[in-house]
C-alpha cells in the first residue's frame, strides 16, 4: 500500500532518464559513424573526429568568445535541468487521506475547493470572494469581505482547521488567513 501511495504522490523520473539516455546514445552513435567513415577513408559527414578533438583541445582559439559563452550557457542549462530533476523531490500536488481499509489520495485542487466552501460559509461571503491555495505544507485562504461587514479571521481559520482535521491529511498543513483591506460592494 505504501508503494502505491508513494507512486501516486511522487512523479516518475522515467521520462527525463529516457531523454538523457537518448541524448547519450545519439552522441555515441554519431561518434561511431564518423569514426567508421574515417576508417574506410571517406570524407566526414560533419567533422572529422581527429579535427574535432584538436579544436576541442585548442579552445578558445578559433571561436568567438560570444559563441563559446553561449554554448557554455546552453550546456550549463541542460546539465542543470538534468541535475535538478535527479535531486529535487518530484512531488505531485496531492495529499494522502488516512483510511484503515484503502489508499486514498486527494488532489490539492479538490482540497482547495472544499476548504474554500468551508471558509466562505464561515466568513459569510460569496463564492468569488474566497480563494484557497493548497501547497505541500501550507493552506493560504484569501478572503475579500463585503463592504461594511467585517470578517473574523479567527473564525475562518477555525473552520478551515476543523475541515482539515476531518479530512485526516498526511502531512499536517499550516493555515494562513489573509483578509483584504478593501471589500466587495453589494455582494
Amino acid at each position: 500500500m505504501q508503494r502505491i501511495l508513494h507512486r501516486e504522490t511522487h512523479s516518475s523520473r522515467a521520462g527525463v532518464a529516457g531523454l538523457a539516455a537518448a541524448l547519450v546514445i545519439a552522441v555515441c552513435v554519431y561518434a561511431l559513424l564518423e569514426s567508421a567513415v574515417r576508417a574506410i577513408g571517406q570524407p566526414p559527414w560533419l567533422i572529422d573526429p581527429q579535427t574535432a578533438a584538436e579544436r576541442l583541445i585548442a579552445l578558445p582559439q578559433g571561436i568567438s568568445l560570444l559563441l563559446l559563452g553561449s554554448i557554455g550557457g546552453v550546456v550549463t542549462m541542460v546539465g542543470l535541468f538534468f541535475f535538478l530533476n535527479a535531486v529535487l523531490p518530484g512531488r505531485r500536488a496531492r495529499h494522502i487521506l488516512h483510511d484503515a481499509r484503502t489508499a486514498v489520495v486527494v488532489d490539492d485542487e479538490v482540497m482547495a475547493s472544499a476548504l474554500a466552501r468551508r471558509a466562505r460559509i464561515a466568513a459569510n461571503v460569496g463564492q468569488e470572494q474566497v480563494m484557497v491555495v493548497v501547497s505541500r505544507n501550507l493552506v493560504v485562504v484569501n478572503v475579500r469581505p463585503t463592504s461594511g461587514i467585517p470578517v473574523q479571521p479567527e473564525a475562518v481559520q477555525a473552520a478551515v482547521q476543523e475541515e482539515l482535521d476531518n479530512m485526516g491529511l498526511s502531512p499536517d498543513l499550516n493555515i494562513r488567513v489573509n483578509v483584504a483591506a478593501s471589500g466587495v460592494i453589494g455582494a
